[in-house]
């Protein structure tokens, strides 16, 4: 897409992350559909790859979860919109939850009313970094609760080192079963405290299917998790089959000597995600997610 406004941009974002699964995600699905030995499996990933093709055709959500909007914000510190963007999202919400439409999905947690708009105390929800430069580049996570539902924070003992952070993942990921839809991906966050590791997960999720740390050990460790998680057979939708989870990412952070801190992120089949860049003229386009 070219140039135009922050708020067209927006729009446009929010209707591609609901509409459109992102090619990665799509590619993983079909490789696992074309290595599925199990018919139940195989029927549920069929489903699944028509559903997603039914959505980007008809331009129409591929889920009538179409989830709590989470937006993670790379900030310029130089760009001169940084006071505005705050408000310029929260309206961008508000016109797509009426105009695609999105499922108003924000409510009191307390009275349970709905404003109807996906507004709300803390919703959106923005997550801030600030960063060289003068540019702005949103991302937009819309995370549908069934998969939210099945992320958990586990406080290890330091002492359990990568074997035990092995055992909690695979333990918690096959008494998850099909509850968060899957195949899933699953971000990870090791270290820090309690909810640095909870974000670092949510963060990892954002990552293209297919790439892996930088760091060769966290790499290794994110292969490892894979193959093992594959193994236990929960299978597409929790029906049995060879594939459970498309990727596992990981991000670390320094912790404290007594604790360890693993933040397990899940993330449904509909890993949907979209990127809008703002320039320091005030043009805006959506780029690849």
């Amino acid at each position: 897409m070219g140039s135009m406004t922050l708020a067209a941009a927006l729009g446009a974002a929010l209707k591609q992350a609901a509409t459109e699964l992102p090619q990665d995600v799509v590619r993983a699905l079909l490789e696992a559909r074309e290595r599925e030995t199990s018919s139940m499996g195989a029927a549920q990933l069929d489903a699944i790859l028509e559903n997603v093709a039914i959505a980007r055709e008809g331009s129409i959500p591929m889920c009538q979860d179409t989830g709590i909007q989470t937006f993670f914000v790379e900030a310029g510190v130089e760009s001169p919109f940084l006071k505005d963007l705050k408000g310029w999202i929260g309206e961008a919400v508000a016109q797509a939850t009426a105009d695609i439409p999105l499922r108003p999905n924000t409510v009191d947690p307390f009275t349970g009313r709905n404003p109807g708009d996906n507004s709300g105390r803390f919703m959106p929800f923005i997550n801030w970094e600030l960063v060289e430069g003068d540019s702005v580049v949103i991302t937009v996570l819309p995370k549908g609760g069934g998969s939210e539902n099945m992320s958990a924070l586990k406080m290890l003992p330091p002492g359990v080192g990568q074997k035990g952070i092995k055992k909690a993942v695979v333990e918690h990921i096959v008494a998850c079963g099909g509850k968060p839809c899957p195949p899933t991906i699953i971000g990870l966050g090791i270290g820090g405290g309690a909810d640095i590791a909870l974000k670092l997960g949510k963060k990892a999720v954002l990552r293209e299917i297919g790439s892996h740390h930088v760091d060769p050990e966290v790499a290794a460790l994110e292969r490892e998790l894979l193959e093992y998680l594959n193994m236990t057979g929960v299978g597409p939708m929790g029906v049995g089959g060879a594939t459970t989870c498309l990727a596992v990412h990981v991000e670390v952070a320094h912790r404290h000597p007594a604790s360890l801190p693993l933040g397990i992120l899940v993330q449904c089949w509909a890993n949907r995600r979209a990127r809008v860049r703002l320039n320091a003229d005030g043009t805006a386009e959506v780029i690849n997610s």
